[in-house]
């Protein structure tokens, strides 16, 4: 049988793994899979390349990766195959037969991405987990505002984690909108990529904009200094979520 290349779509909780990539010593969504695969092709090591990493406590709705394999399985038959072997908080949605040049990374158009905050003044500890808590009053307007002066393509070096080692810090988002949904805030965040921590760290100062402690016409300011030390505090993880990556 020869190689053919699967791309999978799947989802997970984030809230047991130290991140999507695999790391020594430490759970992570990709050693779970590759173990599962590994399983299936009894004994032998089967590598996945996933659209991107998520960082200890993020979760995914959309996360997508692809492998080779020589087993003659149906692509609508390996969500089940797979899941059948997978822990719990991770989920096969999607599995379809791909040519032999698609990349999960290298071929991304875009990616969404939704950050969710919970604005209750009472704690809740059922869903401490996926939503940051946010118990202040929010100024909506006043996000939405700050919000018109991140569209469009920057370098978002000020909103990017100074450890980093990527050099091209400039990005496009093309769509960024507040939801509000069954009680929690939801930053809407669609771009062409994202830098590390850059969805936290944007999250993070458009509440303290809504929280008062910050005005709407920081955001331009903030981009023209390149510096990380003139945002807001990073979101804490638990909020965010990999929505849906493009292709």
């Amino acid at each position: 049988m020869e190689m053919q290349r699967l791309k999978c779509t799947m989802a997970y909780d984030g809230t047991d793994f130290f991140g999507y990539q695999i790391q020594p010593n430490n759970r992570t969504v990709q050693e779970e899979v590759e173990n599962t695969l590994k399983k299936l092709h009894k004994g032998k090591d089967v590598k996945i390349f996933a659209s991107g990493r998520t960082d200890a406590g993020v979760h995914a709705k959309g996360q997508v990766f692809h492998f080779d394999t020589h087993l003659d399985i149906p692509a609508e038959k390996w969500p089940i195959a797979l899941n059948s072997m997978l822990p719990n908080d991770v989920a096969i949605l999607d599995a379809e037969k791909v040519e032999n040049e698609f990349h999960a990374r290298f071929d991304v158009k875009g990616k969404e991405y939704r950050y969710f905050i919970n604005p209750a003044t009472k704690r809740d500890p059922f869903s401490r987990n996926y939503s940051a808590s946010f118990p202040f009053p929010v100024d909506v307007v006043a996000i939405q505002e700050a919000m018109k002066s991140l569209v469009g393509t920057h370098d978002f070096t000020s909103f990017c984690s100074a450890k980093t080692e990527v050099e091209d810090k400039v990005r496009t988002i093309y769509e960024l909108e507040l939801i509000e949904e069954n009680g929690l805030l939801v930053f809407r965040f669609v771009g062409s990529g994202f830098l590390y921590n850059m969805v936290r760290i944007i999250s993070g100062t458009l509440l303290e904009v809504g929280n008062g402690k910050r005005m709407s016409s920081c955001i331009s300011e903030i981009i023209e200094k390149r510096d990380r030390i003139y945002a807001g505090k990073t979101a804490p993880a638990q909020g965010l979520y990999l929505w849906k990556v493009n292709y």
